[in-house]
């Protein structure tokens, strides 16, 4: 008998060595394959405060956490016509590594990636592809074969589940995953009126589990935050060729100061940031830096298989999970930020997308 339990004991052991050694393999196809010649970061920010100056490279590194952001768009699309099963969870994992080569590449370029950037990109990825792997384990069969005998019509849960995935992907654009109340859907999920199906009980089961679990994961994962501090959510910028009155009239801008180079302002992070861009853009503003640099990477969205016309260049193209078309990132200079948005003005499914900062 103890024989028997010591056999099966390091048969999970070795599973689970194994399960990690495949987790963490893309980490170190990343670090040995996915590396390039180490450029010069820029060293004479026209901004004077070093307290606001943030490395170029991270323009590129950002991208990882943002293809997160877009799997979650992904599969609140999928949603809003099929179920979870339908969604693409093995591509979108293979997008997350594949983008994350090409980018870490590039910030070699420009200076290079700490290691405690690495260190974060590394953690999310192999957190995301767990994530996905495990919904993809269950959602493609167990999950399948429940929704095989709902039928067409979708239950109270599932609509929920549909809602959820919708604002919880709309939130992730501007604010940290883990200050998401999944307490509150897990309440909605729970007074759901009971429609007697398999499919609802099913429902209100997984998905329960999987919010309790997340809540859980969130808390200690604030909790780190709050130990460590958050990342900085103000970025700085130095404009020119626009009056100080109308960068100060705009909405969520700030005037710092104007000097001989241009007005510096302080604006949100994230999403609203490209809203930023855009709109002084669209006034002729011309950005001469942000967080002290002068390159910076943007996303495009454009029909399939359209070639990105410039200003920069293409450096990648990202399968965009759970819709029709291309995400083409590109490198461009900060001043040429206005002329990306008139040439590819955000319209729906094309345009830009989103301006990466640092």
């Amino acid at each position: 008998m103890m024989r028997k339990a010591l056999k099966w004991l390091a048969g999970l052991l070795g599973a689970i060595v194994v399960a990690v050694i495949l987790l963490l393999a893309p980490v170190g196809y990343v670090e040995t394959f996915c590396r390039g010649k180490i450029g010069a970061a820029r060293s004479d920010p026209k901004m004077a405060d070093p307290a606001f100056w943030r490395a170029e490279a991270n323009t590129y590194l950002t991208y990882p956490e943002w293809h997160i952001v877009y799997a979650y768009d992904g599969l609140a699309e999928t949603l809003k016509t099929s179920d979870e099963y339908s969604f693409g969870y093995l591509k979108s994992i293979a997008g997350f590594w594949s983008s994350t080569c090409q980018m870490m590449r590039h910030a070699d370029a420009h200076g290079g990636a700490d290691g405690e950037t690495r260190l974060m990109v590394h953690t999310i990825g192999v957190s995301f592809t767990l994530e996905m792997l495990m919904k993809a384990g269950y959602e493609e069969t167990i999950g399948r074969l429940f929704a095989a005998v709902r039928g067409e019509d979708k239950t109270p849960q599932d609509l929920i589940a549909r809602d959820m995935a919708i604002d919880y992907a709309a939130f992730l654009r501007q604010t940290p995953w883990y200050k998401y109340d999944f307490a509150v859907w897990r309440s909605t999920l729970d007074a759901a009126p009971d429609t007697d199906t398999l499919r609802g009980l099913e429902r209100r089961l997984a998905l329960g589990g999987e919010w309790s679990a997340k809540i859980a994961y969130a808390q200690a994962i604030a909790a780190g935050v709050a130990a460590t501090g958050e990342a900085k959510l103000i970025i700085r910028s130095l404009v020119s060729d626009l009056p100080s009155t109308d960068l100060a009239g705009l909405a969520g801008v700030k005037l710092v100061e104007e000097t001989p180079a241009g007005a510096i302002i302080e604006t949100d992070r994230y999403d609203a940031f490209t809203k930023i861009i855009a709109a002084v853009a669209a006034k002729g503003g011309r950005f001469v830096e942000i967080a002290g640099n002068d390159d910076i990477m943007a996303s495009v969205l454009l029909a399939p298989g359209e070639v990105y016309a410039g200003p920069g260049s293409e450096i990648a193209r990202v399968n965009r999970d759970g819709f029709e078309g291309d995400r083409v990132l590109a490198t461009l200079k900060t001043a040429d930020l206005g002329t990306l948005f008139s040439a590819y003005p955000a319209a729906a499914g094309r345009g830009v997308e989103h301006v990466f900062d640092y």
